[in-house]
């Protein structure tokens, strides 16, 4: 259920995980905008406080439906990339979470005051929206299947020179025969 919610079993390359991103944010600035525009002036006078129309019901719903969306498309590229999206997300929540406590018992080591995270908190952050966007994908075979590759040859892939000049030496001789 989670693999399906979450996208754990599917696979987003590169280039289809960075338009997503700017897809997202893109939808995320729209809605954001209607709740601010048309959803929010309409709420009763007496939750007019900002900390009021954070709790109102369209912000937490496109709160959840924001975490949602980039969880899915960290979790499938992370997935491509040939990790175990299981196991990399809750370490990185792990580590959100760590960071956020240690910045907040030591002000010192956090990166500024009103700022929840440390310099540690924020390179992790960093490595890891590298490694989604930059990191090659992983290889197509499955782990039982060791003798057929899933990923299709391509006729325009360059070829092994030392195969095609044995075949053509045993398409010039008239054998069948490979030369090893």
């Amino acid at each position: 259920m989670l693999g399906f919610l979450f996208g754990f079993n599917a696979r987003l390359g590169r280039m289809h995980y960075f338009l997503a991103t700017i897809g997202l944010a893109v939808v995320m600035t729209a809605i954001c905008f209607v709740i601010v525009f048309y959803v929010l002036p309409n709420v009763p006078g007496a939750m007019r406080s900002p900390a009021a129309l954070m709790t109102a019901w369209p912000t937490i719903a496109a709160i959840g439906f924001f975490g949602w969306a980039t969880l899915t498309l960290q979790s499938m590229r992370i997935r491509d990339i040939g990790w175990d999206p299981v196991c990399v997300i809750p370490a990185w929540i792990a580590i959100v979470i760590v960071d956020s406590i240690v910045a907040g018992r030591f002000p010192a080591w956090s990166l500024g005051q009103d700022h929840r995270g440390t310099a540690v908190g924020a390179l992790v952050n960093f490595v890891l929206f590298l490694a989604l966007m930059f990191w090659p994908d992983g290889d197509y075979e499955s782990p039982n299947s060791g003798q057929t590759p899933s990923k299709p040859e391509r006729s325009w892939q360059k070829r092994d020179a030392a195969s095609l000049t044995e075949a053509r030496i045993a398409r010039a001789t008239g054998t069948n025969a490979a030369f090893r």
